[in-house]
């Protein structure tokens, strides 16, 4: 007998595709706490969708398991767990200042594992889901998003370590997701149309919110342990790293594919 939907939390669910997926639970029948460090838009999103909100620094463990408390408290049970929080700020490692490199792998790597973490905490006896955010830039080389990436490719070691370690520790019942897309025309890359350190981000098509909300929704029906989108991108990322120097032979072509393409959106206006 399948159980009820009860309470879910999505981290960076102020704006862009957090919202989105905010929307996609509640759509579902969840109870769902909208977190943001803006504690505005978080209320503002809330507002919206009829959800609960709450600021929350993914950074602070604190606070992210108080987000967790919370939603037990309204209601009774955490099903799922969305780690949707990110920073991405282009250029190459050496011209980023110590708190920008710090920020990102902060936000994008330690909250992933504060909010998995609390999650799991509230998960061993009842079941859950905790759906990860990450990045293609997770699975291969990213001219100027070095950083970003590194705090990526941790993002996916961390969720799929912690999988084994569930499985060694006869923990049953709870399931870890990383969805894994390319460029998504969201807030994050609106400002990144002059940046050239952003070209591999618009290198393909990119992708709208909904196509990455579709993916959440499948692997909430079907857990998988690694969801790339679009698949094909996935696929060459996958590749690029079987043979690293040829992949990053590559990196000068497709960075100047994602320049056209930047330039052809700015000439749209």
């Amino acid at each position: 007998m399948t159980r009820s939907p009860a309470g879910a939390v999505v981290t960076g669910a102020g704006r862009g595709l957090g919202r989105q997926i905010a929307r996609l639970l509640v759509a579902r029948g969840h109870h769902v706490l909208v977190t943001d460090l803006d504690a505005a838009s978080a209320q503002a999103t809330a507002d919206e969708l009829g959800a609960t909100a709450m600021a929350v620094d993914v950074r602070d463990p604190a606070q992210v398991d108080a987000a967790r408390d919370a939603i037990i408290a309204r209601a009774g049970r955490l099903d799922v767990w969305v780690n949707n929080a990110g920073v991405l700020v282009t250029g190459p490692a050496w011209e980023q200042d110590p708190a920008t490199r710090r920020l990102m792998i902060e936000v994008n790597t330690l909250g992933t594992v504060n909010g998995t973490v609390a999650a799991i905490g509230a998960m061993r006896e009842g079941g859950g889901h905790v759906v990860n955010i990450v990045s293609l830039a997770g699975l291969t080389a990213v001219a100027g998003e070095a950083v970003y990436a590194a705090s990526k490719h941790a993002a996916i070691g961390f969720s799929l370590s912690t999988m084994a370690d569930l499985l060694v520790a006869g923990i049953s019942g709870i399931d870890i997701s990383c969805v894994c897309p390319d460029g998504i025309w969201t807030p994050m890359l609106y400002d990144k149309l002059n940046d050239p350190a952003s070209a591999l981000s618009f290198s393909g098509k990119l992708l709208q919110p909904e196509d990455v909300v579709e993916a959440v929704r499948k692997v909430l029906d079907k857990p998988r342990l690694v969801t790339t989108v679009p698949r094909r991108r996935g696929l060459v990322a996958r590749l690029a790293d079987l043979a690293p120097r040829l992949g990053l032979a590559a990196v000068p072509l497709v960075v100047a594919q994602g320049r056209r393409a930047q330039q052809r959106l700015l000439d749209r206006g």
